[in-house]
């Protein structure tokens, strides 16, 4: 059977990860970054009207802090965001099934006009139309020292879930050109596939940004090898 690598951060990658043996896939997880808080300065809570979060590490790293926003709606961009917000005692959390501009447009529909946004250094543009996004950094995502493990366990016909672009500049780096020819790429995006680089096997990106339609592509991609 191809194996199949799950490139993202924990515990997000644990959950992939756990989705594609439920799929019957060998999965093997090789973080190549981690979530790290940085220290952040919390706004007046009546500045808001909302709060949004599109990554599960916001709440996980924004500390002691988010507990004053508890009584303002909470939105997230999934569910595993969502639940992440009620584990630090938020109730009724609204979660969104697609990506940073979907949830904002369901905020500005719900009549928010001003969301205090906990996010990462980094984060996906967001078309935030009638909302007023103010955005603070409570984490950054932080490169992991090169695995060696990872190109030694990459075996001929090994698929590579690529879930962001500064993950697909690592993975360039850390996989050597000579091994590139026998493994398959799946990144979440046109811009991740981009930034892999080239001379992979194959490499695709779903019609969307999720998850499941990445893993959906893996499954099928492995039960064509296997045939």
């Amino acid at each position: 059977m191809s194996r199949l690598f799950v490139l993202r951060p924990q515990p997000a990658a644990a959950r992939t990860a756990a989705k594609a043996a439920a799929m019957g896939l060998d999965a093997r997880v090789h973080p190549l970054f981690a979530p790290e808080a940085i220290a952040w300065s919390p706004p007046p809570v009546q500045d808001f009207d909302a709060l949004l979060l599109t990554s599960a590490n916001g709440a996980r790293c924004a500390g002691p802090a988010l507990a004053r926003y508890r009584a303002l709606p909470a939105y997230a961009v999934g569910a595993a965001s969502a639940q992440a917000l009620a584990s630090e005692g938020f109730g009724d959390v609204i979660a969104g099934a697609g990506d940073g501009s979907a949830i904002a447009a369901r905020m500005a529909q719900d009549g928010h006009r001003h969301a205090l946004h906990l996010a990462g250094a980094t984060v996906a543009p967001i078309d935030s139309g009638t909302l007023t996004i103010t955005r603070i950094p409570v984490y950054r995502m932080v490169a992991l020292p090169a695995d060696p493990a990872l190109p030694a366990a990459a075996t001929p016909g090994s698929v590579m879930l690529v879930h962001s672009a500064r993950a697909g500049e690592q993975l360039a780096a850390q996989m050597p050109s000579s091994s590139r020819a026998t493994l398959h790429l799946i990144a979440i995006s046109p811009a991740a596939l981009s930034a892999c680089g080239g001379g992979w096997a194959s490499a695709s990106a779903p019609a969307h940004p999720q998850d499941d339609e990445m893993l959906a592509l893996a499954r099928a991609l492995c039960e064509g090898q296997a045939q």
